[in-house]
């Protein structure tokens, strides 16, 4: 990557440290009322991220080689794998459960969304 692309590494950093350092104690908190369910907020937690990774690695390299059908079938296996996680957490927890693994993860693309619109803007193209 170019040295230009350095915003969008500390972008990806921050969204990485930070999710990972509040699904402990958010996950430890939820886990009072469900240990199930506190499972399931750091297990979004983790999926989230690494959702993230996966998809900002398959736009780069759809950049880079425009395979278009790597892309599509990377994004449905994607959507596949982290829709049957949730499910498989909540057989067996309270009904929310589903619910908090949905929260977790979607952490990750907000942390990441905040630290992109806090990153100055430059005007040269």
């Amino acid at each position: 990557m170019s040295p230009g692309l350095q915003p969008y590494r500390n972008a990806k950093r921050f969204m990485v440290s930070t999710s990972l350092l509040a699904a402990v104690p958010a996950s430890a908190l939820v886990a009072v009322s469900s240990v199930r369910a506190g499972l399931a907020l750091f297990v979004g937690v983790g999926c989230g991220v690494l959702n993230a990774l996966l998809t900002m690695r398959s736009n780069e390299r759809l950049l880079d080689h425009r395979g278009v059908a790597a892309f599509v079938l990377s994004s449905v296996l994607r959507i596949v794998v982290f829709g049957i996680v949730p499910v498989g957490l909540a057989l067996g927890g309270p009904w929310w459960t589903m619910a908090v693994y949905f929260a977790g993860f979607f952490t990750p693309l907000a942390l990441f969304a905040l630290s992109v619109a806090r990153t100055p803007q430059s005007n040269s193209q």
